[in-house]
């Protein structure tokens, strides 16, 4: 067994209690603004060794692991699911620097979204890529990847998907730094490098006059949030997953809708078929309650109540 390490910690509360399970001491244990499951028990395992940046501002964050890292001497700074660029004061105190798992295959899909770029960009495989952490976002020598078929998961399957293999390959790296096997890495291609940033504008919309598994495509890389915004007789909802489909209306045009019964169906026409909306979230415009989840039933159901009531006015 390996010589436990001394980590400075950066990101989700699952990883910092896998470590510590492994047998290393986490000081300072630096969790992730992000919401997760976790906190309290790693709270109580650590204790006074835990810093949380959803409580504390950034400078008062920064103030503290500054004087943490002095205090604690940390052999390895380890980030998992960590928001922040870590500046270079902080990598150059831990004599083995630092490492990360990023979830994809670096350098493709570089960035804070690679799950939306990976289903969207119609990849067949995704991953998980541990790396040595430098001064920029994701750009680090690669030590391990490991490779996961993507199929027909939308963006929250993927990443849920991918936790296992990324843990795994972090808490791998972790002990061969332990043993003193840690290798140099290699370095990224530069010219195989993409970048994935949060989608906006047309990256959350549609063009209908594309073939249906395109659309079904950025349907699956937009789900569950924010889902794909539509309007279909005054009634506007996220459509968060869809399937092609044998049912249609002869007459339609692609982008225009339909509601067939028999059962109830909101179906869109495309450029090479149908597609028929599975699931969506409906959310009142007065932002009075919790987004309604229907069912393709439920939605198609609701439009066509809400266009008769507006009818009948």
């Amino acid at each position: 067994m390996p010589q436990p390490l001394k980590i400075a910690y950066f990101g989700l509360p699952l990883g910092a209690y896998l470590l510590t399970r492994d047998g290393h001491r986490l000081d300072p244990c630096v969790l992730s603004p992000v919401e997760a499951p976790g906190r309290r028990r790693v709270r109580r395992l650590l204790e006074n060794s835990v810093l949380d940046a959803g409580v504390l501002g950034k400078s008062e964050l920064d103030a503290a692991v500054t004087c943490a890292l002095s205090r604690a001497r940390p052999n390895l700074l380890v980030s998992w699911f960590w928001t922040r660029l870590l500046p270079e004061s902080w990598l150059t105190r831990c004599p083995n620097g630092g490492i990360g798992v990023h979830p994809s295959l670096l350098p493709r899909h570089r960035g804070p979204n690679p799950y939306f770029w990976a289903i969207d960009a119609g990849d067949e495989t995704t991953g998980v890529t541990l790396h040595t952490l430098s001064l920029e976002y994701d750009r680090g020598a690669i030590l391990s990847q490991q490779s996961v078929r993507i199929e027909e998961r939308n963006a929250w399957q993927l990443a849920r998907t991918l936790d296992r293999p990324s843990l795994e390959l972090l808490r791998e790296g972790v002990f061969a730094v332990a043993r003193g096997s840690q290798r140099a890495g290699t370095s990224q291609d530069e010219a195989a490098a993409t970048w994935a940033p949060d989608p906006c504008d047309d990256q959350l919309r549609i063009d209908w006059h594309w073939p249906s598994e395109r659309i079904l495509r950025r349907i699956r890389a937009l789900a569950p949030v924010p889902g794909l915004a539509l309007q279909v007789k005054g009634t506007p909802f996220f459509v968060v997953a869809a399937r092609s489909s044998h049912r249609t209306i002869a007459a339609l045009e692609p982008g225009e809708a339909g509601i067939l019964a028999n059962p109830a169906a909101l179906v869109i026409r495309t450029a090479d078929g149908t597609i028929t909306v599975e699931r969506a979230t409906l959310e009142e415009l007065d932002g009075s309650s919790e987004p309604k989840r229907l069912d393709g039933r439920e939605l198609a159901e609701l439009i066509e109540s809400r266009w008769a009531e507006r009818h009948e006015r």
